[in-house]
């Protein structure tokens, strides 16, 4: 009873750290029953370039912000519900290793760790939450998953047409439905992705064609409904508002000293057994 007391106060202390160092931009994230497994930097693979940010796993959420300061101050609070997530390891690369895909409906990226080692202990304890979380509830995992966006400098022309070369006027767009980088024309058709927005996104236009034929497919026989009928009707060129199609942790261009990692994942012994798998003491 008193180690579970004293366990108990221990994460209710990091998760109260947590808040602090997100400040008023984060959301509350002490909950009853919630707890704190670990946090270590990962390298994100953002639009622009890959970017070092924090992460923190608790029991049921992931949470990622950029790093301000390091230990002391992170902006740009994300949480995706460990319910949502699925995991998909990444075979190394040329400088990318030790990474692997965070795939929910609404958002897919890549991250990146320091070590094979380290790559092993966040997929397991991840894994393990989820495994957990839905033997409890009882729920399916998701079937469906946001594309991941391929990178701006992998992409020196449009991926649809194969012509057009982007410069400072001919912008680069991503489709919200397969994640192709394509220039204004070919993404000039937008479509309802309700697992991503209730607003009609960017979509390329092969993605818009099979998605009308799909639409079409399943509304034969029956009468039309609102939804994604009137999607197709706002199209944009390459100097057409492109503001939706920009990372939203991607834009804090501030040099940081924290743009390496300087420490693995680092776990706690305050959690219940079967989530720490190598502790370090805090």
């Amino acid at each position: 009873m008193v180690d579970r007391l004293v366990n108990s106060e221990a994460n209710a202390r990091r998760i109260a750290m947590v808040e602090n160092c997100f400040g008023s931009s984060g959301q509350p994230l002490a909950e009853q029953g919630r707890v704190l497994v670990g946090e270590g930097v990962l390298t994100k693979m953002c639009r622009k370039k890959p970017k070092a940010r924090q992460f923190f796993l608790f029991n049921d959420i992931l949470v990622y912000g950029n790093i301000v300061i390091n230990k002391k101050k992170y902006n740009k609070q994300h949480v995706i519900p460990l319910e949502e997530v699925k995991l998909e390891s990444l075979k190394d690369e040329g400088q990318y290793r030790n990474g692997w895909l965070i795939r929910t409906a609404s958002k897919s990226f890549a991250v990146y760790a320091a070590t094979a080692t380290e790559k092993e202990e966040w997929m397991a304890h991840i894994e393990k939450c989820i495994e957990d979380l839905l033997r409890k509830s009882g729920k399916q995992p998701p079937s469906e998953h946001a594309a991941v966006w391929v990178p701006d400098n992998e992409a020196a022309i449009c991926m649809h047409c194969k012509k057009t070369q982007f410069t400072v006027l001919n912008r680069r767009h991503h489709c919200r439905k397969c994640g192709s980088v394509v220039c204004g024309p070919c993404s000039s058709k937008r479509f309802v992705l309700r697992t991503q927005s209730e607003k009609p996104l960017r979509v390329c236009l092969q993605c818009y064609d099979e998605l009308n034929r799909e639409k079409a497919r399943s509304n034969q026989g029956q009468t039309l409904g609102p939804g994604a009928a009137k999607a197709g009707g706002d199209g944009a060129g390459s100097g057409g508002d492109s503001s939706q199609d920009d990372d939203s942790d991607d834009d804090d261009e501030r040099p940081v000293a924290e743009d390496k990692h300087d420490e693995g994942f680092t776990s706690y012994n305050a959690v219940k057994n079967g989530y720490s798998s190598r502790v370090t003491s805090v």
